[in-house]
This record gives structure tokens, C-alpha cells and sequence, in this order.
């Protein structure tokens, strides 16, 4: 984005603002028109051989004979498919915090602390000072996609609001911080764009998830914002806060401006019409991100309502079919020969030194020019414990579609199977549900997620014929602040942290209902 650092001291009149909305609104036509015009095929071929020669001389790069690399079938055949374990394992553990030019070169400043997956393990992400440039691109980028085509909603004449984790990042014994990748985020915005962020600095060090929250709608109730990011879950709580602070009975009689909220981390979905009565303007327009640790992959393009790749900041993908996950050498592709409709495990490559690195999401292309796709889940959140094949995107469908037969709104959930306790008999899967405002008949929401659920996959379909080897669903209700309540108890509160969706063993379905059960949080 162009530089307005000259606005930094007197960011706060009326006449600069507008001039930076200006500037910015001239800066997403240029930017959307570039993007249009791109091969992103021939980007990424550029910018995969940008990154090995970069790597070349690291440990990494000699032990996979990078000096070699002239084309991404070179890379292909010298680096295999890995995942975070294997980075840790061979790389990254020994040498902890002190990563010098092990897989990147250079010291690395920071650290993003991700729990991944359903086993709630800690890893610790590289994140260096190209990666943060990347990321911040990829922001400018979200912005500009999204003020080209909606040129009149105006952003810098208010404040972006970051609903993030803290910046009080822990330092490490070489002087490198670790802590939440949207702490890291905020502690490197531009020191010309603070005037137009929120919050200030003193509150985003704040580790307390709920005073933050409630010193965030405290102050922020006299801000000007005109954007909001954060995950759903935490931004409806937010939501709440604000309208008891204030005794409004809208977001939009709070902010006036608010015109963008952009949003990540779960399907937006079965949040949708939430936020739009819990807002109420239809003014405010919603854009999707989809950011990872290792590296951003996707934002929304409004003119598809589609999330598109971005293909230009130092991060090189591939997609392995799903089918053929586990295979010693899987097909590869790329964004120059990608199927539309195939469902792909995402495979990065980044300026954070990982390589063919598996991420543990999987999409499915809509398009291949532009690269849209649609996030679909994630490898390990899937549930076939009776052979049913289920995804999480269909279940995230199933569990809308019975939101809107019942006329209620799921603000979070969990489901696991539950095994039979004698043999012969059919298991279930069990459903934890948290609601916003009065909570279904749990029977009927159950059979409206069934109903769903047989239309959207035969496999599903075929093992729930006459009860044989799965029986209906089971929904429990989870008082309001329960899912939360939890997270808290596992130190998993607030931030970008997110109630894990799926689990196939059906061990942490059984310990959070469990937990739900003693402390009271069932209805």
C-alpha cells in the first residue's frame, strides 16, 4: 500500500482522514486490477524458485540440494510432503528458540504459538520478518478486494478493530517472542496506520480474556470503527458486552460506521444471520479470511463471494487429493492444474521456512482463473468411526440447515461418536450445541441434522438404513458461555483460539461432555 506516513500527526482531522480513504480506495483498484491481470501460474512457478534460491545456502536447503532446483518439478522430486512433525523432529527441536539458518536464513523474531488440531499439542511456528511483510501484504490485499467493489464504504475515515490476543509476547532466551500469530500481528502494524487501529497498546497486552473484552467494548463504545476482525464466537461476545455497556440494543446504534467485518477461523454460516440482527444494518458487508500460522492462503473476493488465493506474497501452494493422502509420493498440483470440484489437502511453501508442508486443511476449487475456492475442513476433522465418511464441511451444512428449519442460531458445537457399549448394537454421534437466545427441541434439531445429513452423503445415507450400524444423532444443549467456559479450563480462551469441531476417536467428545455435565453447563 502506498505510503501515508505524513498522516501519522494529524491523523485525526476530518480533512486527513478522508484523504486517506482516498488514497487507500485508488490503491484497491490499482491492486485488484493487477490481480486480475495475473498468471497465477507463472507467479507461483517465480516465486517457488525465488524462495529455494533465497534458502539455498540453509541447512534445509543443502540437505534437499537446492542449488539444483530450476523448476517446481525439481522441487517436487527433492522435498517430500511433511507435516509440522517432522520440521520439529529434524529441524526445529534441538535447535529451539535459536532457528538460524536451519530451514530460513537469518534469525527469527518471532514465534506463533497453534494448537492445530484436535490434539490440543503446542507447536511453535517460525514467523520471520518476510512472513510478516507477507502477511501484511495479504491484509492490504483482504482491504482492497473488498473497497473495489464496494468503493463507498468508507474505512479510514474511522478505526480497524483488531479483536485479537494479547502482545504480551513471551520472550525466549535469544531475544525471539512467541505468543498468538494476531498478538504478533498487531505488535508489527505500521506505526502510520495506529492512528486508525484499535485498540492502543496498553490494552492489547492484556492477558485476561474477559477484561479485555469488557475494557474493549468500554472504550471502543466511543471509537468511530468502521471494520472489525476476529474470530465469530468471541466477536458475538464482544457484541454482547458492547450493548450492556452502552444499553443499546444494535451494534450499528453503537457504530454508526461500522462497514466491514471480516471474519475467520469456522464457517461464517450458521453466524450469518446472527451478526446481521446483532448488528442490524444491512450497511455492513462480511469478508472472509482465511490466514493460517504458517502462512495466509486465501481471502474473500465480495464479487464472487468466494475466497481467492493470493498468489503473490512469497508463499507457493500445492494441493495433494485428499485420496491420496498417506502416499509415499502423492500427485502434486498446482495452481496451473488444479480440477475444479476436487477435494485437496492444502500444501504450503513459505518465506517462514517450511517446505511442501502440510497444513491440515482441505478445499475444493470453484474456479481455476481466478484460483476461488472453498474451505472444506480439515484432514484430521472428519468422522467415519461406523464408515460414513462425513466431513466437516457437511457437517457445518447440516447443523445450518437445521438452524433454519428450527428457527435458532448454533453459535457453536461439537461432534464425536459415541461406541456402542455391547456388541451388536449400533453406536451415534453425539452433537454438543450452544445457542444464541432460546435453544431448539433437541429431538427435533436432531432430526433435521440427520435429514440433512442423508441428503448430503451416501455413505451417511446408507449406514443410517433401519438403525442397523448408526442410530440417529444425539444433541445436547450447552447453556450459553459453556464452550467457553471450557476453552477457559484447557487455558484456550479468547484470541484465535476455537472449539475443535470434529473429533473421530470420540475421546474429547467424551471428555467435554463430561466436563459440560459436572460443572453444570448442560440444559
Amino acid at each position: 500500500m502506498p505510503s501515508t506516513s505524513f498522516l501519522a500527526p494529524v491523523a485525526g482531522s476530518k480533512l486527513v482522514r478522508r484523504a486517506a480513504d482516498a488514497v487507500a480506495v485508488r490503491y484497491a483498484h490499482a491492486r485488484t486490477a493487477a490481480l486480475d491481470r495475473m498468471d497465477a501460474g507463472r507467479v507461483q512457478h517465480d516465486t517457488l524458485l525465488k524462495l529455494v534460491r533465497t534458502a539455498r545456502d540453509t541447512r534445509f536447503g543443502r540437505d534437499h540440494d537446492f542449488a539444483r532446483v530450476t523448476s517446481v518439478a525439481d522441487f517436487q522430486v527433492r522435498v517430500p510432503v511433511r507435516d509440522y512433525e517432522y520440521f520439529w523432529t529434524t529441524y526445529w527441536k534441538d535447535a529451539y528458540p535459536r532457528l538460524d539458518d536451519l530451514t530460513w536464513p537469518g534469525k527469527v523474531p518471532y514465534y506463533a504459538l497453534s494448537s492445530g488440531t484436535t490434539s490440543g499439542t503446542t507447536k511453535y511456528i517460525p514467523v520471520t520478518r518476510e512472513m510478516v511483510a507477507s502477511n501484511r501484504k495479504a491484509a492490504f490485499t483482504t482491504t482492497a478486494l473488498f473497497r473495489h467493489a464496494n468503493p463507498a464504504a468508507k474505512l479510514f475515515t474511522g478505526k480497524f478493530f483488531f479483536l485479537g490476543g494479547s502482545t504480551d509476547l513471551r520472550k525466549q532466551d535469544d531475544g525471539s517472542l512467541a505468543g498468538d500469530l494476531s498478538g504478533i500481528a498487531a505488535k508489527e502494524v505500521y506505526a502510520f496506520l495506529r492512528p486508525y487501529v484499535f485498540p492502543p497498546a496498553e490494552l492489547t497486552l492484556l492477558t485476561d480474556w474477559e477484561e479485555k473484552v469488557r475494557r474493549f467494548a468500554e472504550l471502543s463504545a466511543r471509537e468511530p470503527i468502521t471494520a472489525l476482525s476476529g474470530i465469530p464466537a468471541w466477536m458475538l461476545v464482544l457484541f454482547d458486552r458492547l450493548k450492556q455497556v452502552t444499553g443499546k440494543s444494535t451494534v450499528a446504534e453503537v457504530w454508526p460506521g461500522l462497514r466491514l467485518v471480516i471474519h475467520g477461523g469456522t464457517k461464517f454460516d450458521p453466524y450469518r444471520e446472527l451478526f446481521r440482527r446483532e448488528i442490524g444494518s444491512d450497511a455492513v458487508g462480511f469478508c472472509e479470511v482465511y490466514p493460517c500460522s504458517e502462512g495466509f492462503i486465501a481471502t474473500e473476493d465480495p464479487r464472487y463471494n468466494l475466497l481467492r488465493i493470493v498468489p503473490d506474497h512469497d508463499v507457493f501452494f500445492e494441493f495433494v487429493p485428499v485420496d491420496e493422502l498417506g502416499k509415499d509420493r502423492p500427485t502434486r498440483h498446482t495452481l496451473a492444474d488444479v480440477e475444479v470440484g476436487q477435494q485437496y489437502a492444502v500444501v504450503i511453501t513459505s518465506c517462514a521456512g517450511v517446505w511442501a508442508y502440510l497444513v491440515g486443511d482441505t478445499v475444493a476449487f470453484e474456479k481455476r482463473d481466478p484460483p476461488l475456492i472453498r474451505f472444506t475442513g480439515r484432514t484430521k476433522y472428519f468422522l467415519s468411526a461406523f464408515g460414513e465418511h462425513l466431513i466437516q464441511e457437511e457437517v457445518e451444512k447440516a447443523v445450518a440447515h437445521a438452524d433454519g428449519v428450527c428457527g435458532v442460531h448454533a453459535i457453536d458445537f461439537h461432534v464425536g461418536p459415541v461406541f456402542p457399549g455391547e456388541p451388536r448394537k449400533p453406536g451415534r454421534h453425539l452433537y454438543l450445541v450452544e445457542f444464541a437466545g432460546p435453544a431448539p427441541d433437541p429431538t427435533r434439531f436432531a432430526a433435521e441434522l440427520d435429514a440433512e445429513l442423508n441428503r448430503l452423503n451416501e455413505d451417511y445415507a446408507a449406514h443410517r438404513v433401519g438403525d442397523l450400524t448408526m442410530l440417529v444423532p444425539e444433541v445436547r444443549v450447552v447453556k450459553p458461555g459453556g464452550f467457553a467456559g471450557w476453552m477457559k479450563a484447557r487455558g484456550k480462551y479468547g484470541g484465535q483460539h476455537k472449539v475443535p469441531r470434529m473429533d473421530n476417536a470420540g475421546t474429547l467428545t467424551q471428555d467435554m461432555a463430561g466436563w459440560f455435565a459436572a460443572n453444570g453447563w448442560l440444559a
